[in-house]
């Protein structure tokens, strides 16, 4: 039986209810449901909302004191933005490789990247998967560095039991279109330190001083705006809070959350069960005690060049599989990156060959969907799956 579509009457009823409130700017029932919902999911004291997934980065690096001169250890696959976060605070990447069967980043390749100007860590749940945070924190314990993670990909995975977002200094998700939970445009962070919570609200609202960490704590009473004396902003900010419409939308999804990632595990598990012991794709490997939450599932060709990726992906459309995607590219070989210097005496130049492993993997892999909310549909696509594979061990 299919779940009901992927925005439904629920959300619609949200968003009724702010409409019906005229946006009047007290009014931010929404936002402060949703931040607290929001936390109580992920077990965390502080949840602020954001317009997307890449202020929220850029705000929670900002906060933990990153800026110009500074370096953030970033991996290189993965999405560019989490790269471009850490240039919004006017530092530079530095970019560690990653393990060549999880494909997060490798603690030792971190370890091996800090200098004296290293002020944190960016870890990211790439695909859905955590990456070794515990890890991760005793690397960033002994150095003095933040860590904040980047789990846009990644809503209820965890570690041991652990789910991520409450594992770091701080943590960020996004709600973008593809991501587990939608609306359209948003994201949040998440942190259990109240100071820090108050200046990555601080520096997503403008700099007002009045502002402070609890849910709904953005808006200003109109006692205080009102007065001709108030003294607003405390700092030099930016405008990234999350508006009404798209937290009406967010705050229906998080009451689905459990619905909502089950949903893209249980499609995981076809594509697993089309591998049927093919030894020349390689999945992600998902170490013991951790939760993958799926956000794509994601295979490896490994057929030592016998066809080309471009090859399989044809037969398998042909079969009747949507359209996967490969990965993006290694972020540093963008063009954006490539051969720039964000600092005059930046430490990492950014060539080809400066990461081999993520180097190695990134063209071989493929993305399948795994946002399917037919079951038929989803069962077809795992079909075409184990079709191409068929095709291809009979040609030997």
């Amino acid at each position: 039986m299919s779940l009901p579509q992927r925005i439904g009457e629920r959300e619609q009823q949200y968003v009724l209810e702010v409409l019906q409130g005229q946006f009047r700017k007290s009014d931010s029932a929404a936002s402060t449901r949703l931040e607290q919902v929001f936390a109580d999911a992920i077990g965390v004291r502080f949840a602020i909302g954001f317009v997307n997934g890449t202020a929220t980065m850029h705000s929670a690096l900002a906060a933990m004191g990153v800026g110009p001169g500074d370096e953030v250890i970033v991996p290189p696959l993965t999405m560019a933005s989490t790269s471009m976060a850490v240039v919004h605070c006017q530092a530079s990447p530095v970019f560690a490789d990653v393990d060549s069967e999880t494909w997060n980043i490798d603690p030792r390749s971190v370890e091996a990247c800090i200098g004296p100007r290293t002020k944190a860590v960016l870890p990211v749940a790439l695909y859905g998967l955590p990456p070794d945070m515990p890890a991760l924190m005793r690397v960033a314990e002994r150095h003095g560095l933040q860590v904040l993670e980047d789990d846009a990909q990644c809503f209820l995975g965890s570690i041991h039991g652990k789910l991520v977002g409450g594992i770091a200094h701080a943590s960020s998700f996004s709600f973008q279109s593809t991501k587990h939970m939608t609306c359209g445009e948003g994201g949040m962070v998440t942190t259990d330190d109240e100071g820090l919570a108050e200046r990555i609200r601080r520096f997503s609202n403008l700099g007002y001083g009045t502002v402070g960490a609890r849910p709904g704590a953005g808006v200003i009473s109109k006692e205080v705006i009102q007065n001709p004396a108030y003294l607003r902003h405390q700092q030099v900010g930016w405008n990234y809070r999350m508006s009404e419409l798209c937290a009406a939308v967010a705050l229906a999804q998080v009451e689905r959350l459990e619905e909502l990632v089950d949903r893209r595990i249980r499609v995981a598990e076809l594509y697993r069960q089309a591998l049927d012991g093919c030894e020349w794709l390689a999945p992600q490997k998902v170490p013991p005690g951790y939760r993958h939450a799926y956000w794509t599932y994601v295979l490896r060709l490994d057929n030592g060049g016998a066809f080309s990726w471009e090859a399989f992906r044809e037969k398998y459309l042909e079969l009747g599989g949507d359209p996967m995607y490969g990965c993006w590219q290694v972020t540093y070989l963008e063009p954006a990156f490539l051969g720039r210097k964000f600092a005059s005496d930046q430490r990492q130049d950014y060539h080809p060959s400066l990461c081999p492993v993520a180097e190695s993997v990134q063209p071989r892999l493929f993305q399948f969907k795994t946002n399917y909310f037919d079951d038929e549909r989803a069962r077809r696509q795992a079909e075409a799956l184990h079709g191409a594979i068929r095709f291809f061990d009979s040609r030997g």
